[in-house]
């Protein structure tokens, strides 16, 4: 006999005035206890309910209630099926003629909770939680099966109990009594949902689904826990409910708001009429349509749908809450805030709006009241996950310093900041001085930048979760976070580029206050990359060329946001960003930037993209011809002297990263001789087979002969980045040839190009410096610390090249930056530093020459240099070290 389950209950009551009520220990003995047999014609019955025949469902369970009343299986079956249909008031009054009959059924109480509320009765939807529990306490071993402790389980978390403790002791309990049941099944992963841990909710979703494969609710809860990380599984997941169910309300909710995400509004319409048919009330269909209806600048529609929402249950939090929610997520924070506003209004303590409230003033700028917000979640609900998360953002971030302008407040470790603070200072400053002026914005409030050296606490700033590694930087309009090159390990990252494509969100976001698609922001952002530096941004690539003209991958610019949602895999998302940004520059090309702001105009008072884009340029149908064929001319324009055409082995194992730029293969894979050659005999002017032959040529340091291969690759191709650009492997040539010189002018010509070459920067100021090209030196230093400001050696290095250059305050700048990365020689830094602030009249320049002196007391140039400085500014020399009098004239 298994051994007895001992559960105490304490159960916070939460009512105004917040009266706590203590509630005994209940003991639950005797684990074995089973449910009855059923009769075939309930088991049918509610096999229709699942798979969604509710009209014969029904029909059948009105009859059998007819018959018996007392059977508290076809009691519940009826009432389900009337909700699910949007019968509440015949719901309500088929469960209270039920609560008559059968007054002492957990199961029942808790299915009349549910009728209560969607009739707006949350009085006595408060009072079957009470009873549920009050019958449990005084009859404990009567309640020892799965679903009476399924009921309780939820009972004790309406009344405050903690989640973790009913997930464990309670609902744990349940399944090992009966691991069939999908009720059971469905009230553990529907809490781990409700506490956002969606890892544990996927977990407990997938493992039910091994005996019951087919569950379309079960389907469902899968679907929602992959729906923040995973929209492929999401989509499967979804796909396999409705395959047993096609009239699956939750998942058809769940495609509606997808294609809401997609700003696919007449898509997500037709999913609401479906649910519509099935039941023309349900609040999160009606909530939904009010987002659509916002998001398209139909106010009328926006307000009579909440209305709908809001008839049988006027104060239900989750109407104005899931409103909210999808406003925010479409970038609409204030509205979004305002919704919640009102959510807590309806209910006080309803945690979901706090919550997400509090996620609308972090991003709004409204700290404060944010964070507060966000401790009062985390206190009243220590498991939700999102809230402990920013629990423990909230206090990695007290440890953040603040640097400040009149035009931004940028908050960073003290380390980074004292690295390249002020560097980040500077670019974010040109960024608004430049595209302000470009876009006739005046942005009124400071722009507040996070920068973040770990990039769990980034992503929980940005999205409430770890994950989204894949990401640089969020702007929200006022806010932006970005990772600090401190947490990407993966690749090198401009970071500089990256703040100013954030930046030049804020300029659109602001100006269409947050009403644009997001293709559109995207585009402008990494077009603007490529105008203020040419190396920034994205270009044409190989596999862009082979998407574009092989694959049909374009997509049309109507529809480009939806590009951004599910992509196939990564390199799909990033070709996303590119064919946006292509689009821009298309608009900018044919119709003027004046074109552009107008568009931004229009979309800020609330038109509708494609109309607005008709009405400043052409024709829709017209644009997305010659889009098109915009896009394919540049596509066919790569290289045209060079033949794109790939081997079967090259196509099988993939080339180079999407972007160009991601780090993948050092060199092409080597493939049996007699197969490439009998493939390349004919190709000489094929870009694989020169570009393999090369790199064959280059490893076995055939530098002669690699070299007028990769020479003619360059002149035929010569915008090429990334891991495996020819540049690379002719400077490697070079280089093995002792070519210096001809080695320094092809990595130049480069390192122009490629944004991200660190490799090329550091062998560029190496031989700048060796030949005092101090200018050259100076350059590559920039270029690296763009792409890391945390490398000593490059700090170094322009340091030493703005002094040779006289450039004071970039030397001295950088030899702070370099003090704070514990360089090899810090007297000798100290002392470099302390002379140049001497020099400009610095008082610090004491400080850094007692600074040198104490590392190296016999440092001759620093004794004397704080003699100088003693001369310059006579004080008393108590303290001085004692080598210092054998100086003394």
């Amino acid at each position: 006999m298994p051994p007895a389950l001992i559960c105490r209950i304490n159960i916070e009551r939460r009512r105004r005035g917040a009266r706590r009520l203590s509630l005994l220990g209940v003991t639950l003995l005797g684990l074995a206890g089973s449910v009855s047999g059923r009769a075939a014609d309930l088991s049918e019955t509610r096999q229709r309910f699942v798979s969604g025949d509710y009209s014969n469902c029904l029909a059948l369970a009105q009859e059998a209630v007819k018959e018996d009343p007392t059977d508290e299986d076809w009691q519940i079956t009826l009432s389900q099926v009337l909700l699910v249909t949007g019968r509440y008031p015949e719901a309500y009054t088929a469960i209270t003629n039920a609560l008559a009959r059968e007054p002492r059924s957990l199961r029942l109480r808790w299915q009349a909770r549910e009728v209560f509320l969607s009739n707006g009765q949350t009085g006595q939807a408060g009072e079957m939680a009470d009873t549920i529990l009050h019958n449990a306490m005084a009859r404990p071993s009567t309640y020892r099966d799965s679903s009476s402790l399924v009921a309780i389980g939820r009972a004790m978390l309406v009344k405050g109990e903690d989640p973790k403790r009913v997930l464990n002791q309670i609902f744990d309990a349940a399944r090992k009594l009966d691991s069939t049941s999908r009720e059971v099944h469905l009230a553990g992963g529907e809490l781990a949902l409700e506490k956002h841990d969606f890892a544990l909710a996927a977990k407990r979703f997938d493992e039910a689904l091994k005996d019951l494969r087919d569950d379309p609710d079960l389907n469902y809860g899968k679907a929602r826990a992959y729906a923040p990380s995973d929209d492929a599984a999401m989509l499967s997941a979804i796909n396999a409910a409705l395959d047993h169910n096609s009239n699956h309300v939750g998942c058809l909710l769940l495609l509606a708001e997808h294609h809401i995400d997609a700003e696919d509004y007449p898509a997500a319409a037709r999913l609401l009429d479906r649910i519509g048919a099935i039941n023309p009330w349900h609040p999160d269909a009606w909530a939904l349509r009010a987002v659509a209806a916002h998001l398209t600048n139909k106010a009328g529609d926006e307000q009579k749908a909440r209305q709908v929402a809001l008839k049988f249950w006027p104060n239900n939090p989750r109407v104005d809450h899931l409103i909210g929610l999808k406003l925010s997520q479409k970038y609409r924070f204030a509205e979004g805030a305002a919704h919640q506003r009102q959510a807590l209004q309806f209910d006080p303590e309803y945690l979901p709006a706090k919550a997400q409230l509090a996620q609308d003033l972090l991003r709004l700028g409204d700290e404060a009241e944010g964070w507060q917000l966000a401790q009062e979640v985390q206190k009243d609900d220590a498991y939700d996950v999102e809230a402990y998360n920013l629990a423990g953002l909230h206090d990695a971030m007290k440890k953040f310093v603040a640097l400040t302008n009149r035009d931004f407040l940028v908050r960073m470790s003290g380390h980074e900041a004292a690295v390249y603070g002020e560097r980040a200072l500077g670019l974010l400053s040109r960024a608004r001085s430049n595209l302000c002026a470009k876009y006739g914005l005046e942005v009124k409030r400071p722009t507040i930048v996070e920068v973040f050296p770990d990039q769990k606490d980034f992503a929980v700033r940005t999205f409430g979760m770890p994950g989204n590694s894949g990401y640089l930087g969020v702007c929200f309009g006022s806010v932006i976070t970005a990772n600090s090159p401190a947490a990407r390990v993966s690749r090198a990252v401009n970071w500089e580029a990256v703040l100013w494509h954030e930046f030049c969100h804020v300029v659109t976001l602001q100006m269409t206050h947050n009403k644009m698609p997001r293709w559109l922001s995207e585009g402008i952002s990494v077009f603007e990359e490529t105008q203020a530096d040419p190396s920034w941004g994205q270009h044409m690539t190989p596999r862009y060329r082979e998407m574009i003209l092989k694959e049909d991958e374009l997509t049309p610019m109507s529809q480009l946001s939806g590009a951004f949602l599910a992509p196939p895999s990564e390199e799909h998302l990033q070709f996303a960003y590119f064919e946006s940004a292509l689009a821009v520059e298309f608009l900018v090309k044919q119709f003027g930037a004046d074109a552009l702001k107008a568009i931004l105009k229009d979309l800020g008072e609330g038109a509708e993209i494609n109309a607005t884009i008709a009405k400043h340029t052409a024709p829709m149908d017209q644009i997305e011809k010659d889009f098109a064929a915009f896009v394919r001319d540049r596509a066919a324009n790569l290289a045209p002297a060079l033949d794109f055409e790939k081997p079967v082995s090259e196509r099988e194992s993939g080339d180079e990263s999407a972007g160009g730029k991601k780090t993948a293969r050092r060199r092409p894979v080597r493939v049996p001789p007699e197969m490439w050659e009998t493939w390349a005999k004919d190709r000489p002017t094929n870009f694989w087979v020169m570009t393999r032959k090369a790199a064959q040529l280059v490893d076995d340091k055939n530098w002669i002969e690699a070299k007028p291969i990769l020479q003619k690759l360059i002149e035929a191709y010569p915008d090429q980045i990334g891991s495996d650009s020819a540049y690379r492997m002719l400077a490697e040539a070079h280089r093995g040839l002792g070519d210096t010189n001809a080695e320094r002018q092809v990595l130049a010509s480069f390192a122009r190009r490629d944004d991200e070459a660190i490799d090329a920067y550091g062998r560029l100021m190496e031989l700048a410096s060796e030949s005092k090209d101090w200018g050259e030196v100076a350059t590559n230093a920039d270029r690296y610390l763009a792409v890391n400001p945390l490398a000593a050696s490059a700090q170094r290095y322009l340091a030493d090249a703005a002094e040779q250059l006289h450039d004071a305050a970039s030397a001295i700048e950088a030899y702070r930056a370099l003090l704070e990365l514990d360089p090899p020689d810090p007297a000798e830094v100290h002392f470099r530093l302390a002379r140049l602030l001497h020099r400009r009249g610095d008082p610090a320049a004491r400080r850094h020459v007692l600074d040198a002196l104490e590392e190296a007391p016999r440092h001759r140039a620093a004794l004397e240099l704080l003699l100088e400085i003693n001369r310059a500014s006579p004080q008393t020399s108590l303290g001085a070290p004692a080598a210092l009098s054998s100086l003394t004239p």
